[in-house]
């Protein structure tokens, strides 16, 4: 064979692969607000449960605990722990766990006397209590979390708790947006209808689910919850979601909302 010829020969098998390796282009992000809410919400949920964790093996007094709250700093996560004063005009904290160099590991500090906050803590209880007294719910356990929210607002998330291991539910849950006190609901977003409890691992035997689906009835596009959802599921796989005006929506395992097509 000519030279040319295995030269050009040569050049075509290279495009070939050149082609052949490459992907379509993955759709651009969508929706990044709605991605970072739900980041927030599952860095609160993990941050509230391994600081209660670290707490109880301190084995406080019942009444010394009370409620729970979280906020993030530069430094990572605080969570505080204590209940209103009979005024309700302080938040009496009693035990403080702040996060270490993981969202698992957190230091525990007792305060003895209690500390009283009337900043950022005050106004979660007071919201706490706000959105519980207008939430209805089922007759089941439910995480509240609150979060800060853009412009000096507050978040109140009412989301139905895991009761079983290794399935999560999903659905039944509110998302709130209170006064800067905690006093007052600006706005209410029930976020999804029904409570669907996910089993990932009630699947046939030897099939691999590419990924989880469900349908939006009250919305036309992924909440803060599916990512938070996503998010804390395991094993984590990506969830598809079908809405009203005929759109596909993936969220995949770090939280990216991207749109698909039908």
């Amino acid at each position: 064979m000519p030279k040319r010829l295995v030269t050009a020969s040569l050049i075509l098998f290279l495009t070939c692969i050149s082609f052949a390796g490459k992907k379509k282009p993955e759709p651009d992000p969508v929706m990044p607000d709605v991605t970072a809410r739900g980041r927030a919400l599952y860095e609160y949920d993990q941050a509230a449960w391994h600081a209660t964790d670290a707490v109880q093996a301190m084995h406080p007094p019942d009444q010394s605990v009370g409620r729970y709250f979280a906020l993030k700093s530069d430094k990572g996560w605080t969570v505080v722990f204590g209940h209103l004063n009979d005024q309700h005009d302080k938040f009496l904290i009693g035990y403080e766990a702040t996060q270490g160099a993981t969202l698992q590991e957190f230091t525990v500090k007792k305060l003895d006397p209690p500390e009283a906050d009337t900043a950022f803590y005050l106004a979660a209880a007071k919201a706490f209590d706000t959105a519980l007294h207008d939430f209805q719910g089922e007759k089941r356990p439910y995480n509240v979390a609150v979060l800060p929210a853009p412009p000096n607002q507050l978040y109140v998330y009412v989301v139905p708790a895991q009761t079983k291991t290794g399935v999560y539910p999903l659905g039944g849950d509110v998302r709130y947006l209170m006064t800067a006190d905690g006093g007052t609901i600006v706005e209410k977003r029930q976020l999804h209808k029904s409570i669907l409890e996910i089993d990932p691992h009630s699947v046939p035997k030897g099939t691999t689910p590419a990924g989880g689906y469900h349908t939006h009835i009250l919305s036309d596009v992924p909440e803060d919850t599916d990512v938070f959802h996503v998010l804390t599921r395991q094993p984590l796989e990506p969830e598809f979601i079908g809405t009203r005006n005929k759109k596909m929506y993936e969220i995949s395992v770090d939280g990216t909302i991207r749109e698909r097509k039908m």
